[in-house]
């Protein structure tokens, strides 16, 4: 499997995809924070209302948008809990996993790989790998923003960084695994797309969770990936907080285990 897992992250090296992925982050992050910045710090509103995006009796009540906010909710908001984090990652997972079907490497792979369980193996592990970058990037160049446009949000602790970190990691990549999954069963990069597009946006969960929601039958959703990520708890605070931890292994084992059986019983 190591075999594998060196070529995975070798592709992932070379491949474009991946920095286009990061680059995504970084820009929607800039444009976060410079039409906060635009909202809510003086200077900014001045701009504002010269361009005529506020009006000046509005300044006051604009300068509200950051009441409450540190540097992990607003690196949350900015990406996370919204779902954008999710598509633009799920996308990836489906290029970098759909190539192989799409030229027919997956044949050689499997020529000199007789154990598919290392191919799924490889896959999750280089998923992580990315994923764990991704975040701590995004993560590190937020905080980067936020000193550049003058702090305009306090810090949150450490601890509170980590802790949400580690359980968001461990989420998202559930989330990849199941593109993973998608992607083995249907060899479509439609597929893995729409699903990217509709669960990861949360599209299809907040519909169902509503409709389920008018006859009280909703809460079990709360623990979908989805929901889970939007409302998990963004500081420890008790044992009930680590629920977050066994969603995210959960789903984990279930689509790599799904997607390992699915590739046992397909035809290469």
């Amino acid at each position: 499997m190591f075999n594998l897992l060196n070529m995975d992250l070798y592709r992932v090296k070379r491949s474009k995809s991946v920095y286009v992925c990061l680059c995504i982050f970084f820009a929607i992050t800039v444009l976060v924070y410079w039409m906060l910045w635009l909202l809510a710090t003086p200077g900014g509103q001045e701009k504002a209302v010269s361009i005529g995006l506020i009006l000046a009796e509005e300044r006051e009540s604009a300068a509200d948008v950051l009441s409450g906010v540190d540097s992990l909710v607003m690196f949350r908001q900015i990406c996370q809990d919204g779902g954008m984090y999710k598509v633009v990652f799920g996308i990836w997972v489906m290029l970098f996993v759909c190539s192989d079907f799409q030229g027919g490497f997956i044949k050689n792979i499997m020529a000199l790989h007789q154990k598919r369980q290392n191919y799924i193996g490889s896959k999750i592990i280089t998923v992580g790998i990315v994923n764990f970058c991704f975040l701590v990037l995004n993560l590190i160049f937020t905080l980067m923003m936020n000193r550049l446009f003058g702090n305009m949000v306090p810090y949150a602790g450490w601890k509170d960084l980590l802790f949400y970190l580690s359980w968001d990691w461990l989420l998202t990549t559930a989330f990849g695994a199941l593109i993973i999954l998608v992607c083995i069963l249907t060899r479509s990069v439609a597929a893995g797309a729409a699903v990217s597009v509709l669960l990861g946006s949360g599209m299809i969960v907040m519909m169902l969770y509503g409709t389920l929601n008018v006859f009280h039958m909703g809460g079990w959703m709360k623990y979908t990936i989805y929901l889970t990520g939007s409302m998990g708890p963004g500081r420890y605070t008790s044992m009930k907080d680590l629920y977050v931890y066994v969603v995210g292994a959960g789903f984990l084992v279930l689509y790599t285990v799904a997607a390992g059986i699915a590739l046992k019983r397909q035809d290469i």
